[in-house]
């Protein structure tokens, strides 16, 4: 009988096989411990590419929420104007028309021309300082710390930086270079504990309950976000009577919202350092916006190579919605045709575009540190960085599967010193704090175990110093999907929880409930922690009077007649723990 010979294997399989051995035996493949941690060279690689891919937005979404700030422009960047717009300023006195010269107003509605062009040059120069600071955290991260995760200035903080302490166009009471230095000297405080190994210990008076729970709730948090219209798919909307509702209405069925006061005389204004809020209700139309149906086919093709496990599916989602986007003149495109669609276009053609920072860079001024305003604006980044950083931290390790029974991880110490180094880092150039991000678990995901993946995510923002323009360009819906199955996968940690026991569950369930609703990961840790804290006060004030034999007789009396207590659960009769000390 003859016999066949065997089909030879592919030769790009037997490529990358080679290559994934080639370096699990190298000095790198040693150094970030490949073979221990069960991944691969190729793993990591698609790992940090499917997290670069999921949080590439920040570069033109963080840009463009510091940029409502107005950064470094002032009153001085607004030009003249004629009192009649149609005509130019230089022919203004030849009409017999009036000179407008600039006062605050100008950065208002109708922005001055001039104070437009000055924030055109913030944003790119933010896209830089974004660029620089994430790559910075990422080297350190991956380099020192070798843990799969990526660094970038953070969702949340910034809109605190931009809409609360600086004020929409320099409306608030801190400056933006004054606020600027608020976050250096926070990033420096911030280092230093971390240093010291008192963050460490300050992450770990953190109850377990809520440990377990904040993976859940980043993963809910995740999804919301991914729900939205400015960040998502767009299928929440606002509602003015139950905040949310159903959306997913065309741009142009898409309603602006801003908070108003009522004077005793009638009169309806702004609220002061209030914003407005552009394209967030939905008249009409709702589940007819394009966009949304064409990130819903993403969410489709990720979905379903996940069910297959097929790798790299988060990538493939991204990669064709992006693609299909980029066309021009059709209902789906990212470049609408209006003035702000034709600029981005433009801007997009360019591929390439090499951009130095002048404006932000070594802004920041201590001019406003004798004021209240800045002491509290740098203790809450301070405070927000110690809950908020230090929970998605643990939060993503846990997620990875490295957090131990003690609740350390491999690597803690540099990961914790990577965070702090960026925004220190990140001030001095111009941006908002910078954070773990919580996109790290799409690489993770995706099988990343070592720093090789957040080296691969540094690599990615190198590359992004040239090709902003492509990076800047991948819209909202193409981000939405991952986020929402991300969310998804996060959700296991839940299955940890003593749902059994309420002391355990309800700061567990509060944890994760604000998070989203709040849209602070800060927040749902305070409320988690303070409602733990509330439920074990008695236990730990019987504790203590028992400590010091205040009461030491009856609790004996109590545990003698334990024995007897019996409580009805499920229709059996078990002891019950009601008089369990925590002693």
């Amino acid at each position: 009988m003859e016999t066949r010979p065997r089909p030879p294997r592919s030769s790009m399989s037997s490529i990358t096989s080679r290559l994934n051995s080639f370096v699990d035996n190298s000095p790198i493949g040693k150094r970030f411990k490949l073979t221990q941690r069960g991944s691969t060279f190729t793993t990591e690689l698609r790992a940090g590419t499917a997290t670069f891919l999921t949080m590439a937005y920040i570069l033109a979404v963080n840009a463009s929420i510091l940029t409502d700030s107005g950064g470094t422009c002032t009153v001085s960047d607004c030009i003249p104007l004629c009192s009649d717009s149609s005509i130019s300023i230089s022919n203004c006195s030849a009409a017999n028309l009036t000179v407008i010269q600039p006062d605050e107003s100008c950065k208002f509605d109708p922005v001055n021309p001039g104070y437009t062009a000055c924030l055109d040059r913030v944003r790119r120069d933010l896209i830089v300082a974004t660029v620089a600071s994430s790559l910075i955290g990422c080297v350190i991260m991956g380099a020192f710390a070798n843990l799969p995760l990526a660094l970038a200035p953070g969702m949340g903080t910034n809109a605190y930086f931009a809409y609360s302490v600086v004020g929409f166009h320099g409306s608030g009471n801190v400056s933006y270079r004054s606020a600027l230095a608020a976050v250096f000297i926070e990033g420096l405080i911030f280092l230093l504990i971390s240093a010291i190994g008192l963050r460490t210990r300050l992450a770990k008076l953190v109850p377990k309950p809520i440990r377990i729970s904040s993976s859940a709730g980043i993963g809910l948090f995740l999804a919301f976000i991914g729900l939205q219209s400015s960040q998502g798919l767009g299928l929440v909307s606002y509602n003015s009577a139950t905040l949310v509702t159903l959306g997913a209405c065309p741009v142009k069925s898409q309603a602006s919202v801003a908070p108003v006061i009522t004077y005793p005389n009638g009169t309806v204004s702004l609220l002061p350092g209030g914003t407005v809020s552009g394209g967030i209700l939905c008249l009409h139309n709702k589940m007819e916006s394009p966009t949304f149906w064409l990130g819903a086919l993403g969410f489709v093709i990720i979905a379903y190579c996940l069910v297959k496990n097929i790798k790299g599916a988060m990538i493939y989602g991204i990669v064709f919605v992006t693609a299909v986007s980029w066309f021009r003149h059709t209902q789906v495109t990212v470049f609408p045709d209006t003035d702000s669609g034709n600029s981005s276009y433009q801007y997009f053609k360019k591929v390439i575009d090499v951009h130095t920072i002048k404006n932000t860079a070594g802004a920041l001024s201590f001019k406003g540190i004798n004021t209240g305003s800045f002491w509290e604006s740098l203790v809450t980044f301070l405070y927000v960085d110690i809950l908020d950083t230090t929970g998605t931290l643990y939060s993503m390790a846990r997620f990875a599967g490295f957090v131990d029974s003690n609740g350390d991880f491999e690597g803690q110490y540099f990961a914790f010193i990577s965070d702090a180094t960026s925004i220190v880092v990140g001030s001095l150039l111009g941006t908002s704090p910078v954070t773990a991000f919580i996109e790290s678990s799409t690489g993770i995901k995706e099988g990343g175990r070592t720093g090789l993946t957040a080296l691969t995510v540094a690599g990615f923002f190198f590359l992004s110093f040239f090709f902003t323009p492509l990076l800047a360009s991948i819209p909202a819906w193409a981000v939405g999907p991952p986020l929402i199955l991300v969310g998804v996968l996060m959700m296991k940690s839940v299955v940890e929880i003593e749902w059994n026991d309420m002391r355990e569950a309800i700061p567990a369930f509060v944890t994760m409930m604000l998070m989203p609703m709040t849209y602070s990961i800060a927040y749902g840790l305070v409320g988690g922690i303070g409602t733990y804290i509330v439920l074990h006060l008695w236990d730990w004030g019987v504790g203590f009077l028992v400590m010091y034999g205040i009461i030491g007789n009856r609790v004996e009396k109590n545990k003698v007649d334990e024995s007897n207590r019996f409580d009805l659960q499920d229709g059996e009769r078990k002891p019950s723990s009601e008089l369990q000390l925590a002693v």
